[in-house]
């Protein structure tokens, strides 16, 4: 069983979650909101920890609970894929720093891979520079014994693996038409102000989406592959 915890209603695991019915892997989705953090990883095949407005510095007992959780899935083996808030919970679950970025990093980009990214098991055969869709205001240190994968203009750290099977993406590829322009249209309504020109992301929908989208099949595929392996842990 492949356990996604979904932070916000609006940050589903969408094409992650095509790829698990197209596959037939079992998976359930948890709003950890409303249905809580599990208590154990026991049993997983794989772990997802998708996006999400929240920091990981934020004093809960939800953000505790998951950074613990992820630790017994990596303890057990078991392959986790965080998307960033994700990312940022895997990071700081293994003791790297998380902070508040120079400036928001928003919008359609791309990420370029290093020379681990290019040879790492999920990554390589991606073009050398993948297409991304960015959505966060906070980056991370890479944890002690991190692989770094990928990198950006405005940030180092934009992918990681601990491991043979913990990543960790600071940006989407999961996302759908109907997820962007919700989260143009909440951040608008909202006045957070991660949003600097609306126009300029939705209007990349068309020419950048499906690029996105291609590239994150591949990855995704291949972090599914790596949990196909996987017996419950």
């Amino acid at each position: 069983m492949v356990i996604v915890l979904r932070h916000v209603p609006y940050e589903g695991p969408g094409l992650i979650e095509e790829m698990l019915e197209g596959r037939g892997l079992p998976y359930r989705i948890i709003d950890v909101l409303t249905d809580g953090v599990p208590l154990s990883a026991a049993g997983f095949t794989g772990l997802v920890s998708m996006g999400g407005p929240m920091s990981v510095n934020d004093d809960t007992a939800q953000i505790k609970r998951e950074k613990d959780l992820l630790l017994e899935a990596m303890e057990r083996d078991i392959p986790i894929l965080g998307v960033c808030l994700g990312a940022q919970m895997i990071a700081s679950a293994l003791g790297a720093r998380v902070r508040e970025g120079r400036h928001p990093e928003i919008g359609w980009g791309e990420v370029a891979l290093t020379e681990s990214g290019l040879a790492d098991p999920i990554l390589s055969g991606v073009q050398s520079s993948l297409p991304v869709l960015h959505w966060h205001g906070e980056t991370f240190d890479l944890p002690e014994g991190a692989i770094h994968l990928a990198t950006s203009d405005k940030y180092e750290n934009q992918a990681f693996r601990v491991g043979s099977g913990t990543y960790g993406l600071q940006f989407h590829l999961e996302v759908d038409e109907e997820m962007v322009r919700e989260w143009v249209d909440r951040d608008l309504e909202e006045g957070s102000g991660l949003v600097l020109d609306a126009d300029l992301i939705l209007d990349g929908i068309r020419p950048h989406l499906d690029r996105v989208r291609f590239g994150g099949a591949l990855v995704i595929g291949r972090f599914l592959d790596l949990v196909a392996g996987r017996k419950s842990g």
